[in-house]
């Protein structure tokens, strides 16, 4: 393996890089809109649903069961309706996610007998939105109905009962506030990192084919090794740059805690980035056109990468044939590592599973790209 030969085609690779506006737009540009808009946009945090509110009593002890709703922060009063006919209208009509009806007689009905009723409808056009508000409003009934009794008990004399209770203290670990956010970002970090280096890689010998200039790449003395490591040298170099501005971009923008070791990240950030950029130089050297190259590296990497990595969907909720799947992925072992570095604070020995398996991963990617090259025009 010749040095100057690497550093030449390394030097080579980054004029084109350079001298290329679309390859210069998706290094420098697309990490930036995809954090903006994937950080942002992505959430599964559903606060502030609108509900619309027909109160047919319009009592004290009603509006304090509306107060509790429209305090708790999960739900906002989008309309205050007058009757049924209005109440499906607006559910018709998309202003109210869900509706809550006080009857007429509630206050009467709870004060005589120290239980009422009350009716709570939601559309279910949206299933996880319904059965998440759903849930939302049925713990602020039970502790609204649990404040209510405890009067109503205290107005009537009754003594609670002289038995043992058992209280549940719940406590959340490494993400205490449950904000999806810290859940999603760090994934996103993977996303993109595997859809640039991929698409930028993808079109370096896709590139020497479409402009003509492979059968003066092929006479040169340069290997398939050197070839493939002057070829790569520079969107590694970028990549890392990616890599370091989106690790920052959650750390500082997105304020995504990062309880680890720089260590443990950068080793796992540039393994995957091998691995993510020898896919794409594997595909380069197979499609000989720079827009099927892309296409097939946006395929095979960012499909993976959102679907079946943990990114955006559960691996423990998904089918066993399907979980099989995923541990082919190699954005499954990365997504996990980067999770348990920001959120858990783990050490190298801890994630020795998802390091080894992306590792391995790399030492393959690897051998298949260098042998990938063959000095034929054929």
């Amino acid at each position: 393996m010749n040095l100057r030969r690497i550093i030449a085609i390394a030097y080579k690779e980054a004029l084109q890089v350079w001298r290329d506006p679309r390859s210069l737009a998706i290094a420098l540009l697309m990490p930036l809109m995809q954090m903006v808009l994937l950080g942002y946009g992505i959430s599964l945090d559903i606060k502030r649903v609108p509900l619309c509110l027909y109160d047919q009593e319009n009592s004290q002890t009603s509006r304090e069961m509306l107060a509790d709703f429209t305090d708790s922060g999960w739900f906002r009063t989008a309309a205050i309706l007058d009757s049924d006919r209005a109440v499906r209208a607006a559910m018709d009509q998309g202003t109210c996610i869900g509706a809550l009806v006080i009857p007429v007689n509630f206050s009467r009905v709870l004060a005589q007998t120290g239980q009422a009723q009350v009716q709570a409808v939601f559309d279910g056009t949206d299933a996880n939105t319904t059965n998440i508000a759903s849930g939302y409003a049925q713990g602020i009934i039970a502790q609204t109905a649990a404040a209510f009794a405890t009067n109503w008990d205290a107005r009537h004399g009754i003594q609670p009962p002289s038995v043992g209770s058992i209280d549940l203290e719940s406590r959340v670990w490494f993400n205490e506030g449950l904000d999806s956010r810290n859940f999603i970002i760090p994934g996103v970090v993977a996303v993109i990192l595997a859809l640039v280096g991929a698409q930028l890689t993808s079109l370096t010998v896709a590139r020497e084919w479409e402009r003509g200039t492979m059968e003066q790449l092929i006479s040169t003395p340069v290997t398939a090794l050197e070839l493939l490591i002057g070829k790569l040298s520079p969107y590694f170099a970028i990549g890392l740059l990616d890599a370091a501005f989106c690790l920052l971009a959650t750390a500082f923008w997105f304020d995504v805690p990062f309880r680890g070791s720089l260590f443990p990240l950068i080793l796992t950030t540039s393994l995957f980035a091998i691995v993510v950029m020898c896919i794409g130089y594997l595909i380069s050297v197979r499609i000989h056109s720079q827009l099927g190259a892309s296409q097939i590296a946006l395929m095979l990497t960012m499909l993976p990468t959102t679907m079946l990595s943990g990114y955006t969907f559960p691996i423990d909720q998904m089918p066993p044939a399907i979980r099989a799947v995923s541990l082919l992925v190699y954005a499954r072992y990365y997504v996990t590592i980067l999770r348990d570095v920001f959120l858990k604070g783990s050490s190298l020995g801890e994630m020795a599973g998802p390091i080894f398996a992306l590792a391995l991963y790399a030492v393959v990617i690897i051998w298949l790209a260098a042998r990938a090259f063959r000095k034929r025009l054929d």
